[in-house]
């Protein structure tokens, strides 16, 4: 049975930090479905569209990751793809007391498993919001995402 998971999020933009989380799951599932959620309510910087371009592109060349979009409960996805686990990144004890209640949430009602990974140390500070403020003014973010996706 192959062992599917979805990693979910907004990826606006698609951090070091993602990646690292990203390519940890790789090494523990068959198959990753990166998921961007679509929220019409959140102001982005970067469209779906594009967010879905710059991922796909970095992944290119990796038969096991598929980047969809999706404006459902992230467990729709799950049962709609045959994912039994959910991927979730963690930087600090902040991210794991915010992801627990949501984790045994979906546990309950779709038996669908949350396995975190840690960041690692190097990019723990990184956050889109972060990446985001500095692009907002014109900064150089190439120590935060990566390399090939030349965000401007």
């Amino acid at each position: 049975m192959e062992r599917i998971a979805v990693f979910p999020g907004s990826f606006d933009p698609f951090t070091l930090g993602h990646k690292a989380v990203l390519d940890s799951a790789l090494s523990l599932f068959d198959k990753v479905i990166v998921a961007i959620g679509v929220n019409s309510s959140k102001k982005s910087l970067f469209s779906v569209e594009e967010r879905l371009a710059y991922i796909s592109k970095l992944y290119s060349n990796n038969s096991n990751i598929s980047v969809k979009t999706y404006n459902t409960l992230t467990v729709d996805l799950c049962r709609e793809w045959n994912a039994k686990y959910i991927v979730r990144g963690l930087r600090s004890s902040a991210d794991f007391k915010y992801e627990q209640p949501i984790a045994q949430t979906n546990r309950q009602i779709a038996g669908v498993e949350t396995v975190f990974l840690m960041t690692p140390p190097e990019y723990s500070h990184i956050s889109s919001s972060i990446v985001r403020e500095l692009l907002s003014y014109g900064a150089d973010v190439s120590a935060f995402v990566p390399k090939s996706l030349n965000y401007k």
